[in-house]
């Protein structure tokens, strides 16, 4: 093959192809836990969190939420993934063999979203939100009062005792949960996320109509069951609310993954080492919308 800058291009154009196709079929599920907030500058505060309005009746003048002194920032940071191609395989007409490249490199920018939001997961019990406590925490200020949303029950379904500890616990817990005003928030917790370690008791307690002791289980439906291998914790597990239009994990988007090619015969690295380059490139970030659509328990 003569290998020119129009003929290289023309066959980086089937790599191309092959990255957006395996990055359309990558698999993904951080949709189910996080929002996506798109950011247009090098990071996008979110202090407004501290106080977001609710509908009450209009008498007298209107009651104007001031945010409070909390600071909330989350900057982007950026992401690549770079493969090299050597120039005698492209004159050699042998590209194909970095297909498997090209696919790997596309799935992994697919799933840069899931890397991001399963990070601050794992990170959530040590890690501060909008109110400068840890996201998952015992001691939120609300009003005057201190509430939390975080324990260290098991989640078992062994009977109905060890499952009202943790998992019924977590459910009450939520539900009960209030604005500084003393207003329900009517959380709704409808989703379980855990690590593969507890999938089998989690889908059994979200399952079976009994528990493993025989009795009734009252948990049954009560929620969607997320399971990721990126949930690093073997006995650490995740209530949240996914309901409403604010999402308890955040997936900040800058520049969304794309592919990227350095075909020009002059650059250096071409001269020097007949190299060209492809991969992805992207500029995102993760962090913690309220803290009150979750409750998560180290489980230890």
């Amino acid at each position: 093959m003569l290998v020119n800058k129009q003929s290289i291009e023309a066959a980086f154009v089937s790599l191309k192809t092959i990255f957006n196709n395996a990055f359309k079929a990558a698999p993904s599920t951080w949709q189910k836990i996080a929002m996506k907030v798109p950011s247009n500058s090098g990071q996008t505060d979110y202090s407004w969190l501290s106080n977001f309005p609710k509908m009450k009746r209009w008498i007298g003048a209107k009651v104007v939420k001031a945010l409070e002194a909390f600071k909330y920032t989350v900057v982007n940071e950026d992401w690549e993934a770079t493969v090299e191609v050597d120039r005698n395989h492209i004159e050699d007409d042998q590209l194909g063999i970095y297909e498997p490249q090209a696919k790997m490199a596309g799935f992994s920018a697919a799933q840069l979203p899931d890397e991001i939001v399963y990070e601050a997961v794992n990170k959530a019990f040590t890690t501060r939100c909008y109110d400068g406590q840890y996201f998952f925490d015992t001691d939120h200020p609300v009003g005057q009062a201190s509430v939390s949303n975080r324990s260290s029950a098991p989640l078992s379904n062994a009977s109905r005792a060890l499952a009202d500890a943790g998992y019924g616990a977590a459910r009450t817990a939520m539900r009960l949960f209030k604005d500084e005003e003393g207003r329900s928030l009517n959380i709704i917790p409808n989703v379980l996320l855990v690590g593969p370690a507890l999938e089998t008791t989690a889908k059994a307690l979200l399952t079976n109509t009994k528990l493993a002791d025989g009795s009734p289980n009252p948990y049954q439906g009560t929620a969607e069951l997320v399971v990721d291998g990126r949930i690093e914790s073997d006995t650490a597990w995740y209530l949240l609310d996914t309901s409403k239009p604010i999402m308890p994990f955040v997936y900040q988007e800058r520049k969304a993954p794309v592919f990227v090619q350095q075909t020009n015969p002059e650059s250096p690295d071409v001269f020097n080492l007949k190299k060209y380059k492809f991969g992805a490139e992207a500029r995102a970030a993760g962090g913690y919308g309220f803290w009150q659509l979750a409750f998560g328990s180290t489980g230890q």
